[in-house]
């Protein structure tokens, strides 16, 4: 029988935390960055806070300053690893009550009309969703591994 969880953040922590997550980048100080499931911007990442609660209002100072501050090194490392023009940041949390952020790259290459919109323009223009292949993405998985760590080496 599958395991129930709550929601898929609850899920996709669970899993990484088994090593059976194969959107996971890295394991940040906060929780867990993945690659999302559409990748209709490459390099659409999600940052997953381990332990799981339900708002950043839910956590400790120095625990809310981790999170963002894992939040903004993912994006230092989007910004390299992938040639971005620029990183948008959203913390909603109104559909699955888990902490997570979303870090979007975003481009000079995108569609003119789509640059300057928030990145859920491509939802709502109904654009074909480009799902995660681990095979067709582990090049970008192994790019930002690779600058995250680099920002961590740099940073002692």
């Amino acid at each position: 029988m599958a395991e129930k969880y709550i929601n898929i953040i609850h899920e996709r922590v669970a899993l990484a935390n088994k090593e059976e997550n194969k959107t996971v980048i890295e394991k940040m100080n906060s929780g867990w960055v993945v690659l999302r499931d559409n990748q209709i911007i490459p390099g659409y990442c999600i940052l997953l806070s381990d332990p799981i609660v339900e708002t950043i209002n839910d956590l400790e100072k120095n625990k809310r300053n981790q999170f963002l501050m894992d939040m903004v090194i993912i994006g230092d490392a989007l910004l390299t690893a992938l040639n971005a023009d620029i990183i948008n940041y959203m913390i909603l949390g109104n559909s699955d009550r888990s902490l997570h952020a979303h870090i979007h790259p975003r481009y000079k290459n995108e569609k003119e009309e789509y640059r300057k919109m928030p990145p859920f323009i491509y939802n709502i223009k109904n654009e074909p969703i480009i799902p995660f292949d681990y095979e067709k993405h582990k090049d970008i998985i192994e790019k930002i591994k690779y600058e995250l760590n680099n920002i961590r080496t740099n940073c002692t």
